[in-house]
């Protein structure tokens, strides 16, 4: 059993730590304090935390404050969390610390020990890895880039799709005509292109409420560091992460205006989510409809009879 674990300190004193860990004490402790869910921390959010660690460790180089050799390696090994490469090493629970101290050090001492590795230097996991930063403003920036690269990359691509596709279909229903109904009667007619241009421009407007929202998830907390004042941090650090953000993933991120209000609040991510949720509420709103439709060949076409063999609404739901 002794060799299935190796002895680690920090300042509580020793711990004992799986042998194969690349994280060290303080994640091993936030393990073992918060065995609550059993849930960890979601693939896009560990994905903006290394994004976050690497772009960094880049800034604190040119700024002069990191050594070069441990710099590109703490940026080699940040590019392997973003990728997916050892997600098995954050085994934190998402119930934690309210700062999430926990999981942004359990970033930093499995960046450092790669970083370690590969450059055969000693790298500190806070003085190196999490240089200039805090828990306080890395995880908040983790959250908005996170939802940030998923908006951007997925939902927003496929409620385009989604309304491009609508909008197509809606074309080829220009001839057919339906009843519209009200109070469990038929009431007026209309046609189903209509209807399901509707539909696309209820998933249009959704996608633009989205992108309002957007440009205040792109506000980033980081260079605020432990309240917002910024200490211990170079002044240029913040905006010089934010531009790095924006080069590599092409989405226009900036350090927020007011870092007080940036590590106190959470309002962008709670804007977004109502945002979301109406956007869930639409398509629900639009599926449950369709799944009241009777069959097309019901629907009165201008091009032939319903009865027609030809007419295209007969094949079609």
């Amino acid at each position: 059993m002794a060799n299935r674990f190796r002895t680690e300190q920090d300042s509580f004193g020793k711990i004992q730590v799986p042998h194969d860990a690349l994280y060290g004490a303080q994640t091993q402790r936030a393990v073992e304090n918060f065995p609550i869910s059993g849930l960890r921390m979601p693939r896009a959010f560990i994905r903006a935390l290394g994004m976050i660690k690497g772009a960094a460790a880049n800034v604190n180089q040119a700024l002069g404050l990191l050594d070069e050799t441990i710099a590109q390696a703490i940026q080699q090994a940040a590019a392997e969390v973003e990728q997916g490469k050892h997600d098995a090493q954050f085994p934190v629970d998402v119930f934690q610390t309210g700062s999430g101290t926990s999981t942004n050090m359990n970033a930093n001492e499995v960046i450092a020990r790669l970083a370690q590795k590969r450059s055969g230097k000693t790298v500190h996991a806070n003085d190196e890895v999490n240089m200039c930063q805090s828990s306080n403003d890395v995880i908040p920036s983790a959250i908005h880039v996170s939802a940030c690269l998923q908006i951007h990359h997925e939902l927003q691509p496929a409620l385009r799709h989604l309304a491009d596709t609508i909008s197509a279909r809606a074309a080829e229903f220009h001839d057919v005509v339906k009843t519209g109904r009200t109070h469990l009667m038929d009431a007026m007619p209309l046609r189903l292109q209509q209807e399901l241009g509707g539909w696309a421009a209820q998933v249009r407007l959704r996608s633009e409420d989205v992108q309002t929202s957007l440009r205040h998830l792109q506000d980033l907390a980081i260079g605020g560091t432990a309240v917002g004042t910024g200490v211990n941090a170079h002044p240029e650090f913040g905006a010089r992460v934010a531009a790095r953000l924006a080069e590599l993933s092409g989405i226009p991120f900036r350090c927020s205006s007011d870092y007080f209000q940036a590590l106190s609040s959470q309002d962008a991510a709670v804007q977004m989510s109502g945002q979301l949720r109406t956007v869930a509420v639409s398509l629900m709103k639009i599926a449950r409809t369709v799944a009241r439709w009777p069959a097309l060949p019901r629907f009165n076409c201008l091009r032939c009879s319903p009865a027609a063999a030809s007419c295209r609404a007969r094949s079609t739901r």
